[in-house]
């Protein structure tokens, strides 16, 4: 076994909540190390469209996405299944730019000043007010504070026996980015017969393909390529959209086990970010926003309660636990209750009808869903 290395505080997980997370605590002088089990760059399964809300907190992390040529969106658009239009401005607008691209961005500034290392994490202890990290490779890390942004669903989750784990889940998602005519300031939702599919432009000129599906809806069919004619076809929108879209990647990547289960933002003491703490519903169009805000919020506290001396882990966990359901609980209420109405058909189509005859109803609910400027 290699000799044990201390810091300050340790993030497992590198995506965006753990690397902003970082970032700001390396600003405090803080000394962090960000463990995340794949190299980077990598595209991941995600919508990629950012709201402005964050732009701010960005900013004040050194970090300007448009730098990197992310594409400026201000025009919302959503189907129904039958390929009916709602369109509508965003109140504060936002950002498309691709995981490949944002991570890059973010893990180029961090290791400017602090250790990132690539290795998958075995397990993590708590003792005498101390953590213990344990990798793969064998290696071991010990630290006042760790931070759990590891995202959806992790073999961490199981050895920390998280409930949400074993809990049987229905959904699966998946993306890819295509060769396609689409207007750059435009996010897209359309529906289909058990899910939903976000397009939106990215800084690469490719078009992010999305989508969120029921398994029950998806295992009719005898895969991706066979779901995407059979099923979301069925929306004319969709249909134009793949069979005229070349395709970018070599195939569409895919994830299972998605859940949507509450999951508890402290474990065993351990700070959980991002999806780690709460799946949030795509149908938000926000999740990337919100888990950055979620490291903005954590590491404030932490410089509040434990940095400038206020008070001690237990008042660090209590307020942090209070400030992220102020944050999010309400715009993740919103987001199930969106969910169900659009994976019904009666309930969709009477939505429809309503927005359209009062269609100031859209920017509301986008509002109930997108929080204030960071600053």
């Amino acid at each position: 076994m290699n000799n044990t290395s201390t810091f300050d505080v340790i993030v497992v997980g590198g995506g965006l909540a753990g690397l902003c997370a970082a970032l700001h605590l390396q600003k405090l002088g803080v000394e962090v190390l960000v463990i995340e089990k794949h190299a980077y760059p990598r595209h991941k399964v995600c919508g990629e469209y950012v709201s402005n809300e964050i732009l701010p907190y960005l900013n004040f992390l050194n970090v300007n996405p448009m730098s990197e040529g992310a594409v400026a969106i201000d025009h919302f658009e959503m189907s129904t299944r039958d390929g009916e239009v709602i369109e509508s401005s965003l109140p504060l607008g936002g950002f498309g730019i691709s995981r490949f691209a944002f991570d890059k961005l973010l893990y180029d500034e961090l290791v400017k000043n602090s250790k990132v290392i690539t290795d998958t994490v075995t397990s993590i202890s708590f003792e005498d007010d101390v953590f213990t990290v344990m990798t793969q490779r064998n290696d071991k890390f010990n630290s006042r504070f760790v931070i759990g942004a590891f995202g959806k669903r992790s073999l961490i989750d199981r050895q920390m026996n998280r409930k949400f784990i074993s809990e049987r889940t229905h959904w699966m998602a998946v993306k890819a980015h295509y060769d396609y005519d689409f207007p750059e300031n435009k996010v897209a939702l359309h529906n289909f017969e058990g899910g939903y599919c976000g397009l939106s432009k990215t800084e690469s000129g490719s078009v992010n393909a999305c989508y969120l599906t029921t398994l029950q809806s998806f295992q009719k069919t005898s895969g991706i390529q066979d779901f995407q004619q059979r099923v979301m076809s069925k929306n004319p929108i969709l249909k134009e959209f793949f069979s005229s879209a070349e395709l970018l990647f070599d195939k569409p990547l895919s994830i299972s086990q998605i859940s949507f289960s509450k999951k508890t933002t402290i474990e065993n003491h351990v700070i959980m970010l991002g999806d780690s703490a709460g799946l949030i519903h795509p149908l938000c169009g926000n999740g990337m926003a919100m888990a950055i805000n979620s490291a903005r919020i954590f590491v404030e506290l932490f410089e509040k309660t434990i940095l400038q001396g206020n008070g001690n882990r237990a008042d660090l966990e209590r307020a942090y636990q209070k400030a992220w359901k102020k944050a999010f609980a309400d715009r993740m209420r919103t987001g199930s209750v969106l969910q169900r109405i659009l994976l019904n058909d009666t309930a969709a189509n009477y939505a429809y009808r309503v927005i359209n005859r009062f269609p100031g109803i859209i920017p509301r609910i986008i509002r109930k869903t997108h929080g204030e400027l960071v600053v």
